[in-house]
């Protein structure tokens, strides 16, 4: 923040003038609904064009005709103001960011949608906006923040077969609570997290929001610029990692070694217990994808509990990847092959079915456990449906058997 502000320095509680590196806007909370008539004359004046990233993902595939509308008017909008940065029908916004270099170490993020902390796991300070803070980003370039406190999370040890970084997450916001870091920057260190692969890691970063904080972090290391590589950038590499002498307002320490499955039980992100005492719940839908699951090790850990076996009879269980080069990437692999032949229905790369606008609405009375990041009332379609949280392999083994099944027991 000191960085993005042109200071030597930042101190817990400092108001700074931050410049964006990156603003992103989706099709939801995007062009749609921060372009009022008086106001068009002043969007044709976009601060930088280049730094500007319009992605269309929560109503795509369009399942209504006022869907295939906002989705047309984000496109139309994103051509006539210059904005090359724009995808549709690629997946989830912030995997998107992450696989085109949007979201670099050391840089500041802003986006309409508050997962957009997910970069945290790059080393980048990201964070959610209203659309109407972005629209004076749009127009400026700079946003005012004030430097948040951090709370440090230490995870040590190495995680048993079949607990994820999903599984730590959970037992992380458990612990801490729903409003427990609000307006608190969360860093995540240990030996644990380090051995994590960007997959695992932005898992993590992407429900610091879930405990009210303004930004997940992780210290930018030899695995963040060979993801970065892969997708084809080269950011010169920097350090990230917090000093030795930094002050936090709390610390917590966790025994990876120790971690079981987790679930989150409706109605509430931090309402986490081990998988082992909710177990026998009847499930109706699977839902393996979303911004915090649905990439390609998330798939793999499925594939490798479900391979030649058959879901439960009357269970559906639906697959979105987390982005269309992750769905080439398993399908190539012949991971979608395996779930597919498994009775699994394998969709488009989508936010439609974590926020219950298409592709797999829940009806009244109807369980799901799904892979994505909120389970609160509505979330996934009828309010009289529950919503449990949990890993792809506690998803893949409890697809298998029709009930919340704890994935070690297979």
């Amino acid at each position: 923040m000191a960085k993005a502000a042109g200071l030597t320095e930042t101190r817990v509680g400092d108001i700074v003038q931050a410049k964006v590196d990156k603003a992103m806007m989706d099709d939801i909370l995007g062009p749609r609904v921060e372009i009022a008539e008086n106001m068009r004359a002043i969007y044709d004046k976009v601060w930088d064009r280049d730094k500007v990233v319009i992605i269309s993902d929560h109503y795509t595939p369009p399942a209504t005709i006022a869907q295939a509308e906002i989705v047309k008017f984000t496109r139309d909008w994103a051509a006539g103001h210059g904005i090359d940065n724009y995808y549709e029908f690629c997946g989830p916004c912030h995997q998107i960011m992450a696989e085109n270099g949007h979201v670099l170490p050391g840089t500041l993020v802003v986006g309409t949608d508050s997962h957009t902390c997910m970069g945290g796991a790059f080393g980048a300070f990201a964070t959610g906006v209203g659309s109407t803070e972005m629209l004076g980003v749009l127009l400026t370039g700079e946003i005012w923040l004030k430097v948040p406190a951090t709370i440090q999370v230490s995870w040590c040890g190495l995680l048993p077969p079949r607990v994820m970084a999903k599984d730590i997450s959970l037992k992380t916001i458990g612990c801490i609570g729903h409003a427990g870091a609000t307006y608190k920057a969360v860093e995540y260190i240990g030996d644990t997290i380090k051995a994590l692969p960007m997959d695992e890691r932005m898992a993590i970063t992407n429900m610091a929001v879930e405990m009210g904080a303004k930004a997940g972090l992780m210290s930018s290391d030899d695995k963040t610029y060979d993801f970065l590589a892969r997708h084809g950038f080269h950011p010169a590499p920097m350090e990230t990692a917090s000093d030795v002498d930094a002050i936090f307002e709390n610390v917590h320490v966790f025994r990876a070694d120790e971690l079981k499955p987790q679930v989150a039980s409706p109605h509430a992100v931090d309402n986490v217990t081990e998988v082992g005492n909710v177990v026998d719940t009847p499930i109706h839908q699977v839902y393996l994808g979303s911004c915090t699951g649905g990439r390609f090790y998330d798939l793999v850990a499925a594939a490798d509990i479900i391979k030649g076996k058959k879901i439960a009879k009357g269970l559906r269980f639906l697959i979105s990847p987390a982005s269309a080069k992750i769905w080439r990437h398993a399908d190539a692999a012949g991971i979608l092959a395996i779930l597919a032949d498994s009775g699994a229905t394998i969709l488009a790369p989508t936010c439609g079915v974590c926020v219950g606008l298409h592709s797999g609405v829940l009806a009244a009375g109807e369980n799901c456990l799904s892979t994505s990041n909120r389970n609160f009332i509505g979330r996934m379609g009828s309010r009289a449906a529950n919503i449990y949280l949990g890993s792809a392999a506690t998803a893949a083994a409890t697809a298998l058997t029709g009930h919340i099944t704890d994935p070690q027991t297979l």
